[in-house]
């Protein structure tokens, strides 16, 4: 029976679900949007599909975003969208899987507990939990189980997970409610204040994206709507003010990195200025924050190969542990239940 169950990992995370099933890679990709008819509670679109409807629906539909800052923050959405993809990725099994799901590193035990409970409620045989930055490093190439330190910064969608790993774990560890749509944010604000254009959400993360790919010199063609008038207008945005917009977004960033080695144990913290700062997450080629935090810390910073996919991969590597989890569990009740034999025989003396 074992060997018919699927073991499968996901990055659940605020703007994207990666899911990876065991023996056939990344089966699944897509955002973490949910459109449901408010009037019939009936589900209209889930993923890719439903991310077209943000910013274009009637009164009587609603684009939900289940997740918030890499936690639950629509329970009965975030259910239904993980059983969706669940039943996408694995088709008809009379088996339930096994699943690994990736939590942000300062997660609260009631955040983890909602986190299990919707995976058990859409159709999971058994939970477990991993670290973001661990399964990051691990993704990354990084050897986690050496005993020097490594410092990893995640950029997902709602948070950055900053973490210092070493020896299998992490030593110290902050979660910085800055990420990549928070410089969407910020690139939609400075749009509206500065030239008078409203943009949309999607808009603005494409400009973000074509800015990580374009030079400081050129411009990108911006289309929206005029405040005044209300009618279409078209401009023409510098990158380097695009530059200088998110960069009080990426110095937050950087303050919790400097609090994440500020507690970091001496050893730890020479390790990681001998080697580099690895990025990664959706939001690693944000325009300017690679050479930012470089040139603040004074370290090398190193954007790792695939970074958007970097948690998924750690995570499908670890998929092989929770075997041993199982069998560590087996022998801790088995310890336990002679335990408690010995005592009865004791008693009964």
């Amino acid at each position: 029976m074992a060997s018919l169950r699927k073991t499968i990992a996901i990055d659940l995370g605020t703007a994207q679900v990666l899911v990876y099933v065991a023996g056939r890679g990344i089966v699944l990709e897509e955002p973490s949007v949910i459109a449901v008819d408010i009037l019939t509670d009936e589900i209209l679109a889930v993923g890719s599909e439903a991310k077209k409807l943000i910013g274009r629906t009637p009164g009587n539909v609603k684009a939900i975003m289940p997740m918030k800052d890499g936690v639950i923050s629509d329970f009965r959405a975030t259910e239904r969208m993980l059983k969706y993809f669940l039943d996408k990725s694995i088709k008809k099994s009379l088996f339930k899987p096994d699943i690994l799901i990736c939590v942000p590193s300062r997660s609260t035990q009631v955040e983890k507990r909602a986190v299990l409970q919707a995976a058990d409620n859409a159709g999971a045989h058994r939970t477990y939990l991993m670290e973001e930055p661990l399964a990051a490093a691990l993704g990354a190439g990084v050897d986690i189980t050496d005993v020097g330190g490594n410092l990893v910064i995640d950029i997902g969608g709602g948070t950055t997970d900053i973490a210092v790993v070493s020896m299998g774990q992490v030593v110290a560890s902050r979660s910085v409610d800055v990420a990549g749509l928070s410089f969407d944010i910020k690139i939609k604000d400075y749009i509206r204040k500065r030239y008078g254009i409203l943009i949309g959400d999607q808009k603005s993360e494409e400009i973000k994206i074509e800015a990580g790919l374009a030079g400081l010199d050129q411009s990108l063609e911006v289309s929206g709507r005029a405040i005044v008038g209300g009618l279409p207008q078209k401009i023409f945005l510098p990158v380097a003010e695009i530059h200088d917009c998110v960069r009080t977004e990426i110095d937050k960033i950087l303050e919790g990195v400097k609090k994440v080695l500020e507690v970091t144990p001496p050893e730890l913290a020479s390790d990681i200025y001998e080697r580099e700062i690895i990025l990664t997450g959706g939001g690693a080629n944000t325009l300017g924050l690679r050479e930012r935090i470089g040139e603040k810390l004074q370290i090398p910073v190193k954007i790792a190969d695939d970074p958007s996919e970097c948690v998924i991969i750690g995570t499908s590597k670890a998929l092989n542990w929770m075997e041993s989890l199982d069998e560590e569990k087996n022998h801790a009740i088995k310890g336990k239940q002679k335990e408690l034999e010995r005592e009865e025989k004791l008693r009964r003396r």
